[in-house]
């Protein structure tokens, strides 16, 4: 069985049904999220990744990238380190990876043809997932503490004409110069330790959109991830995770953390299932 349910999913459900789509939105990771974890048996940690591995920039980018991941990976993922150590570790993670991009030649370009690698896939049922959402007018917000930002999201997504209105994207952006290179990266840096809706109140554009919809449908692959709805004033939260891999070691934190467990990258179909239940 590839989706597992705790015993409040029924209950949340119900609520989420009974108060309608008009006080929905959904909040999502991108990541192994709304992309798949593995393509042609090949594992894909991020979008970034695919840059890293495909050779796009500078010789010893791959090395140097490669190393700061083994270095900070096993920081983020320890449960005995403490959360405050590990925000402290994850920007200093993500600023060093900022500074290597741009030192390697990090170009727009180089972001465009990145998004278009047959290594890069939208989960099954992701498509249908975001025609729903976009057809009943339940807004979108993506938050994303992905390496190559917002302008990557953006790109996959328009690529396969799926970049709706409804559609937010909060993530990190550079500052690019008048040769299309990557010359800083924007403030604040969002990493895997601080992705949550506080930053959504800071834009007015997408907080205009949700600030009256006060039921959540959270969709994350991390434990973190369940973090992103803090600093919001929802009613109804339901949080669905996606445990790619792992499953034994992981399951029983994940059913205990998340109000549903879809398995083994499987498809979207269980959620395309409760929207419609919901619409």
């Amino acid at each position: 069985m590839d989706f597992v349910t705790s015993k409040n999913y029924s209950l949340i459900k119900e609520k989420l049904k009974e108060e309608g789509k008009q006080n929905l939105h959904v909040l999502a990771d991108f990541d192994r999220t709304l992309t798949k974890a593995f393509v042609n048996g090949k594992r894909i940690p991020s979008l970034i990744s695919v840059l890293r591995d495909e050779n796009y920039l500078t010789p010893d980018y791959p090395e140097k990238a490669k190393a700061l991941y083994e270095k900070y990976h096993t920081i983020e993922k320890d449960p005995d380190i403490p959360k405050d150590q590990k925000r402290k570790e994850m920007r200093n993670w993500w600023t060093e990876h900022f500074a290597l991009l741009i030192k390697s030649g990090l170009a727009r370009k180089d972001v465009e043809r990145a998004m278009e690698s047959t290594n890069l896939s939208l989960r099954d049922g992701c498509p249908e997932f975001l025609r729903l959402l976009e057809e009943n007018n339940i807004p979108l917000v993506i938050l994303s503490s992905g390496g190559l930002g917002k302008e990557s999201i953006e790109i996959f997504l328009e690529k396969r004409s799926l970049l709706y209105k409804n559609v937010a994207i909060i993530s990190n952006a550079f500052e690019w110069d008048v040769q299309g290179r990557a010359k800083s990266i924007k403030e604040p840096i969002i990493h895997a330790m601080n992705k949550n809706e506080t930053a959504v109140s800071d834009i007015p554009e997408i907080y205009e959109k949700v600030k009256d919809r006060k039921n959540i449908l959270l969709l994350g692959d991390s434990i973190s991830d369940i973090e992103m709805a803090e600093g919001f004033d929802y009613d109804t939260l339901m949080k669905i995770g996606f445990l790619n891999e792992d499953i034994e070691e992981n399951l029983d934190i994940y059913k205990n953390e998340f109000d549903a467990v879809i398995l083994n990258d499987s498809s979207m179909s269980p959620v395309n299932k409760l929207l419609e239940d919901i619409i």
